[in-house]
């Protein structure tokens, strides 16, 4: 198995991945895990959604139908399409198309962070933690796409 196979799946799935002795469904060795919420990526974007949920039950009733809704739905997509990649994975295209749309949710779940900070609804602490990771998910997202190849199965 080549060494950046094993680099990318504790990069995206944990340090832990290769490791795991996973098995793919005919029982052969895999790098990928049983499930997607193995993944490490979705792990951390459920985890940001979750947390932009809390910050957001804070924001003003008028933007209930506006930033709030908007700001929750782009971070839940972020991990709604990172599962839906995992499971048409077998197809590098969609996998491909899966992955760039959750990373496009993550742009724009920061669009909608730069408007909840400027309104003055989050503290610039709390603006500058949230893009930081948003900014790492894009990255792992970007590491997929562009290295889908060990998550694929054979």
């Amino acid at each position: 198995m080549a060494i950046y196979k094993i680099n990318a799946c504790r990069k995206y799935l944990g340090e832990n991945s290769y490791k795991m002795g996973l098995k793919s469904h005919r029982g052969e060795e895999s790098l990928c895990p049983a499930i997607f919420k193995d993944m490490k990526v979705y792990q951390m974007a459920y985890r940001l959604a979750m947390d932009i949920f809390k910050i957001s039950k804070s924001f003003p009733k008028e933007e209930m139908y506006s930033l709030t809704n908007q700001v929750r739905r782009s971070s839940r997509s972020v991990c709604s399409n990172n599962a839906e990649a995992y499971r048409k994975r077998r197809d590098p295209k969609h996998l491909s198309l899966r992955i760039s749309d959750a990373d496009s949710e993550a742009s724009e779940t920061l669009v909608w962070l730069d408007f909840a900070k400027d309104c003055g609804y989050i503290s610039l602490r709390t603006y500058k933690s949230l893009s930081a990771k948003y900014e790492e998910v894009g990255r792992m997202l970007g590491g997929i796409a562009k290295h889908a190849e060990p998550f694929i199965p054979k």
